[in-house]
């Protein structure tokens, strides 16, 4: 039986109810939110379920919305796929600026270089990973340089204007 989309919304929101929400299909990705506190708890039931079988992670990364409310700031996705059925999910989670997300790396341990870029470069805290600190930015730098607050590069390039990359700059 293949698996499909109504087995996932229906297992995941007997288990986890209102922590579980906003089910739609997203560019042929299902994809679904759940709050922070509950990132690892669902993953953690999509892998080891035997129905759903989720045991790859494709990738995490971090996202910055300037323009949401405080408690929505930041995001974290997650894409996650399932090689028996050849299923993909999509799980997403919004955060506030100083909250924190539990590191995913005794699930998958290939998170951990995910989740050090995913800080390096937005400032989003894993509570439990081993070693969060730099991976592709120099170890000095005091900034998360994709944040849209950061301007992108010299001010003096033509080609790299920031209004074009969702950042507006304020004259202070």
């Amino acid at each position: 039986m293949a698996l499909e989309i109504s087995i996932i919304q229906e297992k995941i929101t007997q288990k986890f109810g209102e922590k579980s929400f906003a089910f739609t299909m997203s560019k042929d990705i299902f994809t679904f939110e759940v709050t922070p506190d509950a990132v690892f708890e669902v993953i953690q039931f999509l892998k080891e379920n035997q129905d759903l079988n989720f045991h790859f992670l494709t990738d995490l990364c971090g996202i910055h919305y300037p323009d949401n409310d405080a408690n929505h700031q930041f995001a974290i996705v997650y894409h996650l796929h399932n090689w028996v059925e050849n299923v993909r999910i999509r799980v997403k989670t919004y955060l506030a600026e100083s909250q924190r997300v539990d590191s995913i790396i005794p699930l998958f341990q290939c998170a951990n270089w995910m989740e050090r870029e995913t800080w390096d470069f937005y400032g989003i805290e894993f509570s439990g990973h081993p070693q969060l600190k730099r991976i592709l930015n120099m170890d000095e730098m005091i900034s998360h340089p994709m944040r849209k607050e950061f301007p992108m590069e010299d001010s003096g390039r033509t080609d790299k204007d920031d209004r074009f990359f969702g950042r507006t700059i304020t004259n202070s």
